[in-house]
């Protein structure tokens, strides 16, 4: 079976803030066992985040997982104002 992938691009207001979020999600790696992959980068104001895994289900699973954290990042960001 060929792997599935996903490739999603979150722009920012800024690059500072890309930076943030992805230091923030950067460090919560897929489970081994759970046969994804996860590969983040950031390009000035745009987070990059590519999926891969065997099953439809394990990506649906992974790539909701990382916008119900990427969702609470964001929520930090506001709740404590703009990134000096």
């Amino acid at each position: 079976m060929n792997p599935l992938s996903a490739d999603i691009q979150i722009p920012f207001p800024s690059d500072h803030e890309a930076e943030i979020a992805y230091g923030s999600l950067s460090v919560d790696k897929e489970p081994k066992r759970g046969g994804v992959s996860k590969t983040m980068t950031f390009s000035h104001n745009v987070l990059n985040v590519h999926f891969q895994a065997q099953e439809a289900r394990m990506l649906r699973v992974s790539i909701n997982s990382f916008f119900e954290h990427l969702k609470l990042v964001v929520e930090t960001m506001e709740r404590f104002g703009p990134p000096r």
